[in-house]
């Protein structure tokens, strides 16, 4: 069935607290997309950020981001006071995160909430249900706050997981331990409604997974034998990407890498573990880097560029398809983009599932392109660009003469209609079972909008929209073309715009 959505995190949800949450924003970004007539909500992952204020470098593949909680909805329970939040500085720049007043504000609220917190029988049932991870990742928290630092800076016992040192941890540090499970207590009670209030309002969601964990994570710290570590517990390669015409040097992540003999011992019981989390959060998974399954770039361990790596190859469909028979009913989309090979592209279609189509890659030669929509096939998703990429907008301000003059002759654009309008209507337009466009493109904004430059630090991740982003005619206009293209899907008798209180 052909449908579409509007891909915005979360974070970029405007509200009062200094980043977008789960609150009252965030029912009404679903009742605009119940009036827009669409089908999909993609985010970004829901874990907790890490370098770089990264949601794809988050200390645990399972857990949720504590910045995501929405306060208002903890003051109506009474664990916290309104008075008390107004009296924090949440930032000058309200469309903008300022992700270190947030990390010092975020947590002081919180401890306050946890503080007036009585326990509950569905807080026991929670921990209880989240037994898989929970326990190791309130601990890993714990220690975090008790000695500073990456898990590998800890004292030996620590760092190597001896049996006593984590007994004697977990009773010395146990209000802490369960301070951390309150906040996740919050987190997935929290979502759990909002997915819900999505699911009745016809709206699906679509989140990602990225491919790779970072060193400082607990996934790494409790299972280290799953990762290409040496004796010392340091990594023996990391992950990256090859020199290309955009980075000379490659990119350098610094994740390390799986032993993917040994994930294959237990028929990838890990990753299945990972996925099926996953499936329980989101409606659809996105694979992020999927070449990687097919073969990744390696970089020794202590490289200043990632010039020095070479490709090993990956798990292959073996993996895939050890994914498929555990997980029937999992729905996945695979971000095939970058550097592909005939193999990555063959272990794509073998595998049966969409691929990524990003309109804005289209045009910058007039060499064939898969990108160019007339090469495009049903089962894909057509992107006007993704949080990885420019907005439309911004790419219109920057392209070569030649390029944006192809964009033009190509998608028969106007100015009358509006350049990046143009762009959106032909993604709709396209064969593609899914069209997801950027909210930064409905709302036609430029570079300040752009959400991650890849290879940078330092000012990603912090877009947020404006208070009154959201409008019935902007809806009206959403839905209009929505409907001009067959994609409404099950949104087609939903017409009713909600005002979420």
């Amino acid at each position: 069935m052909r449908s579409s959505g509007i891909l915005m995190h979360i974070t970029s949800l405007p509200g009062p607290y200094g980043i977008g949450t789960m609150g009252r924003e965030a029912y009404r970004f679903v009742d605009f997309l119940k009036a827009a007539g669409q089908s999909y909500w993609q985010i970004l992952p829901l874990t907790p950020t890490g370098f770089g204020d990264s949601p794809y470098q988050s200390c645990s593949t399972f857990a949720g981001n504590p910045y995501l909680i929405d306060l208002d909805a903890l003051a109506e329970e009474g664990l916290l006071k309104r008075e008390a939040l107004a009296s924090h500085d949440w930032g000058a720049q309200p469309e903008r995160v300022d992700f270190g007043r947030l990390y010092i504000h975020r947590w002081q609220v919180l401890r306050e909430a946890y503080a007036a917190f009585p326990g509950s029988e569905e807080f026991d049932c929670f921990c209880r249900r989240a037994s898989s991870w929970l326990p190791d990742f309130a601990l890993f928290m714990a220690l975090k706050k008790e000695y500073g630092g990456a898990w590998y800076t800890w004292p030996e016992a620590l760092k190597r997981r001896e049996p006593d040192a984590v007994w004697h941890a977990r009773q010395s540090l146990r209000d802490e331990i369960r301070f951390q499970s309150f906040v996740q207590f919050a987190f997935f009670h929290q979502w759990e409604a909002l997915r819900g209030y999505a699911h009745r309002s016809g709206v699906r969601i679509i989140g990602d997974v990225p491919i790779y964990v970072p060193y400082d994570s607990v996934e790494v710290w409790a299972s280290p034998e799953l990762f290409r570590l040496d004796a010392q517990l340091a990594p023996e390669a990391v992950a990256g990407c090859p020199p290309d015409a955009f980075t000379e040097d490659g990119q350098l992540w610094g994740n390390p890498l799986y032993r993917w003999d040994t994930l294959r011992k237990d028929g990838y019981g890990w990753w299945i573990r990972r996925l099926a989390a996953a499936g329980e959060l989101y409606d659809v998974v996105r694979f992020d880097h999927f070449r990687g399954f097919e073969s990744f770039w390696a970089v020794p361990y202590g490289d200043e560029t990632a010039r020095g790596g070479a490709w090993e190859p990956g798990p292959g469909l073996e993996f895939i398809r050890a994914v498929q028979r555990a997980l029937p009913g999992l729905k996945l989309i695979a971000e095939d983009l970058g550097y592909l090979t005939p193999e990555v592209l063959r272990l794509r279609d073998e595998s049966s599932l969409p691929g990524m189509k990003v309109l804005e890659f289209a045009f910058d030669s007039r060499e064939p392109s898969d990108y160019l929509p007339h090469n495009y096939t049903r089962n894909s998703v057509c992107y006007t660009g993704t949080h990885d990429n420019m907005t439309m907008r911004q790419w219109f301000d920057t392209a070569s003469p030649d390029a944006a003059a192809y964009a033009r002759e190509y998608l028969a654009l106007t100015e009358q209609e509006g350049l990046v309008w143009g762009c959106i209507r032909s993604a709709m337009a396209s064969v593609s079972d899914l069209a997801v466009i950027q909210m930064q493109d409905y709302l036609d904004l430029g570079g300040e909008a752009r959400m991650n430059f890849p290879g940078t630090t330092g000012s990603n991740w912090g877009w947020r929209a404006a208070d009154g982003y959201l409008d019935a005619s902007l809806a009206r206009r959403i839905r209009s073309l929505t409907t001009l293209y067959g994609r409404l899907g099950d949104q087609a008798e939903k017409k009713e715009i909600n005002t979420h209180e």
